[in-house]
């Protein structure tokens, strides 16, 4: 695998999510040591449509686990399913980030 990474800022998200594509996911999941699976796909096809849909990105973990809820059921609308998905300091920022949303809002 082997693409041009788009400009990002100084956290790692991409400057414009236009960019994004699924070669540039598989490159920075891959900085934070995740291999991405169907699993990871579907939170992240799930994340865009909610940016295309909302123009932002879920503006705090709580909403990014309510809308995968929603979404998918409480199966995968928890906080532990999410972040065993997306470790790091928040889930929903290490998600957004490969996803190639901007910064979720609210996220510390």
């Amino acid at each position: 695998m082997s693409s041009v990474m788009p400009p990002r800022n100084n956290e790692g998200f991409l400057e414009d999510p236009m960019l994004w594509s699924p070669a540039v996911a598989e490159q920075i999941a891959s900085e934070s040591g995740i291999t991405l699976t169907e699993a990871h796909w579907e939170i992240i096809h799930m994340l865009r449509d909610f940016y295309a849909e909302h123009e932002m990105a879920p503006p705090a973990a709580r909403f990014f686990v309510k809308a995968v809820k929603q979404a998918f059921g409480e199966e995968k609308g928890n906080s532990i399913y999410l972040m065993q998905l997306f470790p790091g300091t928040s889930a929903v920022k290490v998600a957004c980030r490969i996803a190639g949303l901007p910064r979720p809002t609210n996220c510390l």
